[in-house]
C-alpha cells in the first residue's frame, strides 16, 4: 500500500521460504510496493494469502489458522498505533478500519477475494480448506455458537477489562470492577464447558483459535487461571501446539516500539469517531 505498510517490519519466527513475489492486485483496491515481505508456512504452488496484521488477539486468530492449515501467506503489518488502518487502500479491504483482513489471490472461482472481520475470515478459511470447521450442520453449529460467543462476549468484555485496568487515563473503579467481573464470568462459562470435553466444540476448531489469544492475556484482565482448572488445561494444551506458537510468535518490530502513553497514539486508538468522508 502506497506509503502505508512497511514490508520489512514483520520478521518470521520460523519462516520456511520466500515467495517469488507478492500476490497480485485485487482490482484497484490495494496498491503494491516492491519491498520484500515475509512468507510463512510450508512451500506450496499456491500464491500466498496476504494477511493484514498487527500482533493482537484478533490478529493471532488468523495467523494461527493459516499456520494450522499450512497455507502460504505473507504478513502485511498494519500499524494501528500510527493510523495506517485509515488509509483509503486499507479501507477498501476492511471498511471498519480494523485488522485483521486478508486478500486471497485464489478465492472462489480462482479469482481474488478480500475478507475482513476475524470471525468471517476463520469461517472462510475453514470452508476453503475443509479444516477445523465441520462440513456437517450439527458440527458446524457447535463451532459457530462458540465462535459467536467469542466475537460478542469474550473478546469485547476482555478487551474492556484490559483497557480500564491498563490503559484508561484515569482509574474508574466501577468500570474496572464491571469488566473484570464480566470477564471472570465468561472464564467460568468456558471452564464449565471444558469440564467434559477437550475443546470448546468437542474437536479442535476455529472456535478455540478465536479464544486462545484473549485468554493468553488473563493477567492483564485481572484473572487467575488456577481458579479455572478445565480452562487452564485447555489453555496449556493450545499454547503447546506448534502452529499456535508460530501464529502468536510473529514479530512486528514497530509494535514493540509503540508508546501507549504517547497522546498521539492514545488519540488514534481510543478517541475514534465517525468519519463521513
Amino acid at each position: 500500500m502506497a506509503g502505508m505498510i512497511k514490508r520489512s517490519s514483520a520478521r518470521s519466527v520460523r519462516s520456511s521460504r520466500r515467495a517469488a513475489g507478492p500476490a497480485k492486485k485485487q482490482g484497484a483496491s490495494v496498491k503494491r510496493k516492491s519491498a520484500k515481505a515475509t512468507v510463512r508456512a510450508k512451500p506450496s504452488m499456491q500464491r500466498p494469502i496476504e494477511l493484514f496484521y498487527w500482533p493482537t488477539p484478533n490478529g493471532w486468530k488468523i495467523s494461527i489458522m493459516l499456520e494450522e492449515c499450512r497455507l502460504p501467506y505473507v504478513v502485511r503489518p498494519v500499524n494501528i498505533a500510527a493510523g495506517e488502518q485509515f488509509a483509503a487502500e486499507f479501507l477498501a479491504i476492511s471498511p471498519n478500519n480494523r485488522m485483521p483482513a486478508i486478500v486471497d489471490p485464489q478465492g472462489p472461482g480462482g479469482r481474488p477475494i478480500s475478507v475482513f472481520e476475524s470471525g468471517a475470515i476463520l469461517q472462510y478459511l475453514g470452508r476453503k480448506t475443509g479444516k477445523f470447521y465441520p462440513a456437517n450442520e450439527r458440527g458446524r453449529v457447535e463451532v459457530e455458537q462458540w465462535l459467536m460467543w467469542q466475537m460478542g462476549g469474550l473478546g469485547p468484555m476482555a478487551g474492556q477489562a484490559h483497557h480500564f485496568r491498563n490503559y484508561a487515563a484515569e482509574r474508574i473503579p466501577y468500570a474496572v470492577e464491571r469488566y473484570t467481573n464480566e470477564c471472570n464470568r465468561l472464564y467460568g462459562v468456558m471452564n464449565l464447558r471444558l469440564k467434559d470435553r477437550r475443546f470448546l466444540a468437542g474437536k479442535y476448531s476455529i472456535a478455540d483459535m478465536a479464544c486462545i489469544g484473549w485468554v493468553s492475556r488473563y493477567k492483564q484482565q485481572g484473572q487467575d487461571l488456577d481458579e479455572f482448572p478445565h480452562l487452564k488445561r485447555w489453555f496449556e494444551t493450545l499454547m503447546a501446539r506448534p502452529a499456535v506458537k508460530r501464529g502468536m510468535g510473529i514479530r512486528v518490530e514497530a509494535a514493540a516500539q509503540v508508546d501507549m502513553k504517547d497522546p498521539k497514539v492514545r488519540a488514534i486508538l481510543f478517541t475514534q469517531r465517525a468519519r463521513t468522508a
